[in-house]
């Protein structure tokens, strides 16, 4: 099990996200800089202990509407060979860890493979900020995928009350700034 550590970063991760989330397609952002707060999210384990793995939803506050955003990182100890440029998220100095790249963990193949065995039933979401802590609520809606499930992340999020629907639904809650809790799809098997 992975141990968060309590230490510092420099730059934060809401200070790199800060700078990278308007450069994405996905973005809805109408030009102001973003104002992120950490939302929710949870964390998932490397069974071979190099990667950090963390869904992290961040709500931008800049805009008449808060926005809430998924970004799935991956915390790494060295560059990550063969990623493509825009998959760097940066690099920060962690009080524990020293210099630890962060990738968007869409392009990050460990990532990747640890939310497909959390789709298959495979993997236990732990919660973000706490040690060895099952989070119970991130929940698999018709959880095991077959083993080379394509999986979709869901990067702007939008709350969803129905619990029901096509099988292999990732869902988990987030908090807007205002305080007010709600549910959604994070991810989801892709349709073949």
């Amino acid at each position: 099990m992975a141990t968060v550590h309590r230490t510092t970063m420099e730059p934060t991760k809401l200070e790199l996200l800060t700078g990278w989330l308007p450069k994405q397609s996905w973005y809805e952002g109408s030009g102001e800089t973003p104002d992120l707060v950490r939302a929710g999210g949870f964390r998932l384990d490397d069974p071979e202990g190099e990667v950090g793995i963390e869904f992290m939803v961040v709500a931008d506050a800049a805009g008449q509407e808060p926005v809430a955003y998924l970004v799935p990182l991956g915390y790494r100890g060295a560059a990550l060979e063969g990623a493509p440029d825009e998959a760097l998220i940066g690099t920060s100095e962690h009080g524990v860890l020293g210099t630890r790249w962060i990738y968007d963990g869409a392009h990050d193949p460990v990532v990747l493979e640890r939310l497909r065995a959390l789709l298959r039933g495979e993997a236990k979401p732990q919660q973000q900020s706490v040690s060895d802590t099952p989070d119970p609520t991130v929940i698999v809606h018709g959880g095991g995928a077959d083993q080379g499930v394509d999986v979709r992340i869901n990067r702007v999020l939008r709350p969803s009350e129905t619990e029901q629907g096509a099988p292999g639904r990732l869902v988990a809650g987030w908090i807007w700034p205002d305080g007010t809790a709600v549910r959604g799809e994070l991810a989801a098997v892709a349709p073949q």
